[in-house]
């Protein structure tokens, strides 16, 4: 079976009920949660706790039961540093955060 990193912005989308976002966060989840596990890393749940008052609301929020918990591997800490860097020499909004690149890389280094 595979496994899907889930972006936190899905997860986001879904616990604040966002009125846009929602219906396709719960449909891309349910389809992904069919095909195989449902994967965080620290990262992506430090993203989602800030929605959030204590950390035992984010663990009931987020059981392992619902979602795998994963380690950032050290081969993904590369690739976003570097792409971040090209994205700003390029013009980049400065918006833009270095934790997406990482979580991007990090979804491209596990597969």
């Amino acid at each position: 079976m595979s496994s899907t990193l889930v972006d936190s912005n899905v997860l986001i989308a879904l616990f604040d009920e966002d009125p846009e976002w929602r219906d396709w966060s719960d449909a891309m989840l349910t389809g992904a949660a069919d095909r195989g596990a449902l994967v965080i890393n620290p990262m992506i749940f430090a993203e989602v706790s800030a929605g959030f008052d204590s950390l035992d609301d984010v663990e009931a929020a987020l059981p392992p039961i619902f979602v795998r918990r994963e380690a950032l591997p050290w081969e993904a800490a590369f690739l976003p540093g570097r792409a971040f860097v090209q994205y700003r020499r390029s013009g980049g909004a400065r918006p833009a955060r270095l934790p997406d690149f990482y979580i991007g890389a990090y979804a491209a280094v596990a597969g």
